[in-house]
């Protein structure tokens, strides 16, 4: 039997467009390469989908996190069905990128996989983070004939910080005795352009490694200690497929898509848990009790969870609250409304969870307090 992959390549050479491809691949339970249906964006500023349809009563724009972007272009195709006068263009340009678009209200929407900041929300008061799905950020690597790679968080932020550069050192060692490390020298890549992938990777980090938090810290863009750079999820993934030796970080399907091993991780319960859907979901449940109001929440290195993996994240769409055009607002509520409600089947088919119902509850709440000249457009049905 061909594998996902090879059934996945014959495909691509019939398809239209990045969403289409994507559409047609989840439908068929197939994975699809990364290089080809998740790249190919300018990541320097939002811009119109050349393969996106030019007809359409409402066009909506939105630019921002990679991590997404997947479930993002099918749910758009599929939306289309539902609303065909509603045109939504997401450009994948990273969190980065996408917060900028959206505090200098380039776009309609952003999307980011970390929230803003106390600094950026003074720049747009009263922006709302809508929360679209979980992911999880895989580690993955390159190195032929060694599979079931386990990492602690200290060891990993220790071959980051370039204090491990040898895969056979006694620490990698020690928490692989199923495995005779190789005499290997690491190579580490990470995100070279501003990305939620790499707060939620950098965050974890700091959580687990006080020499990490003091050295380097949490953001969308820091100081690499040593490694290189790829651009986007695509990029880093291609940049580890590509060099021996390497270990990179990349939202869960880019490393499915390419079949790339993924390493376990150990959570605070002392488990080794590699990166599902089900780790990603019990991961959400130990910060259920403590959710903040506008839901601007980490939740890497989870409290709770036998089995929970530990470098998990929200992504959002970022909206403002007050906003101008009654028609287009609609338009958008209607779509993530729809996403959110009707979407769950197509995030699971590519690897997302959905919202856990406490969270739901929170985000449709959220999208009741987007008003037009004063006036709430969104309240739940009953």
């Amino acid at each position: 039997m061909a594998n996902p992959g090879d059934r996945a390549e014959r495909y691509l050479g019939q398809r239209t467009s990045r969403r289409g491809f994507i559409r047609g691949a989840a439908a068929a339970g197939l994975l699809v390469t990364a290089g080809t249906a998740f790249g190919g964006c300018d990541p320097d500023s939002a811009e119109v989908d050349p393969d996106a349809p030019d007809t359409g009563d409402i066009t909506l724009t939105g630019s921002g996190a990679t991590f997404p972007d997947p479930i993002y272009q099918l749910w758009i195709d599929e939306f289309r069905s539902v609303r065909p006068d509603i045109v939504i263009n997401y450009q994948s340009v990273g969190s980065g990128q996408g917060k900028r678009d959206f505090i200098n209200n380039v776009t309609d929407f952003g999307s980011s996989d970390a929230y803003l900041t106390d600094e950026e929300m003074a720049r747009v008061p009263g922006a709302l983070h809508i929360p679209t799905v979980i992911g999880a950020v895989a580690v993955t690597y390159n190195l032929e004939g060694f599979e079931g790679i386990q990492l602690s968080g200290e060891t990993l932020a220790s071959m980051y910080l370039g204090e491990i550069t040898n895969w056979s050192d006694p620490r990698i060692q020690e928490e692989n005795p199923h495995l005779e490390m190789p005499d290997h020298d690491v190579a580490t890549i990470f995100r070279s352009d501003g990305a939620g992938t790499t707060w939620i990777f950098t965050d974890y980090l700091a959580k687990v490694s006080d020499a990490w938090a003091e050295q380097v810290g949490t953001g969308t863009s820091v100081q690499w200690p040593v490694g290189f750079g790829g651009e986007k999820n695509a990029g880093v993934m291609a940049s580890v497929q590509q060099t021996p030796g390497s270990i990179g970080y990349v939202e869960l399907i880019y490393s499915l898509v390419i079949g790339m091993p993924v390493v376990a991780l150990r959570n605070r319960q002392g488990n080794y848990v590699p990166p599902t859907l089900e780790s990603v979901q019990e991961a959400a449940a130990g910060y259920l009790d403590d959710l903040p109001d506008d839901l601007r929440v980490s939740i890497t290195d989870p409290p709770e969870g036998e089995h929970a993996y530990p470098v998990s994240g929200l992504t959002w769409i970022l909206l403002r609250r007050e906003r101008e055009n009654r028609a287009e607002t609609e338009a958008l509520i209607d779509f993530i409304y729809w996403a959110l409600t009707e979407g769950d089947q197509l995030a699971v088919d590519l690897h997302y969870s959905p919202l856990p119902d406490e969270v739901l509850d929170i985000t449709l709440g959220l999208l009741e307090e987007v008003h037009v000249d004063g006036e709430q457009i969104f309240r739940r049905p009953d």
